[in-house]
């Protein structure tokens, strides 16, 4: 069985996020008279979970959906790019206080 800091070590994970997901039963462990302990094969299993979970879930990309996916970026460039009719950029806070305090 492997302690926190075991674990914490081994998953590059803070020891106060694995008391964490314990406490929420987000990760096997067991707890025995208040110390908090993980079986290396329980957390293998439940770390391989996340692999098939997350290949399951992307599809694959084809060939020919380059395209939209190029449209999509040239359409978000333009907006996020291109200035729109009748918006003015806002003053920094530096340019309204001396405004303000009358400074040449």
């Amino acid at each position: 069985m492997l302690t926190v800091k075991e674990l914490s070590a081994w998953l590059n994970i803070k020891e106060s996020t694995l008391y964490l997901w314990a406490s929420r039963n987000k990760i096997p462990c067991r707890r025995i008279h208040g110390l908090v302990r993980f079986e290396r094969e329980d957390i293998r299993k439940w770390l391989d979970a996340f692999e098939s979970a997350t290949a399951s879930r992307l599809p694959a990309l084809r060939r020919d959906d380059t395209r939209d996916l190029d449209h999509l970026i040239e359409a978000a460039k333009s907006e996020v790019y291109t200035p729109r009719h009748g918006e003015t950029r806002p003053k920094s806070g530096l340019i309204q206080k001396e405004d303000a305090d009358g400074a040449v």
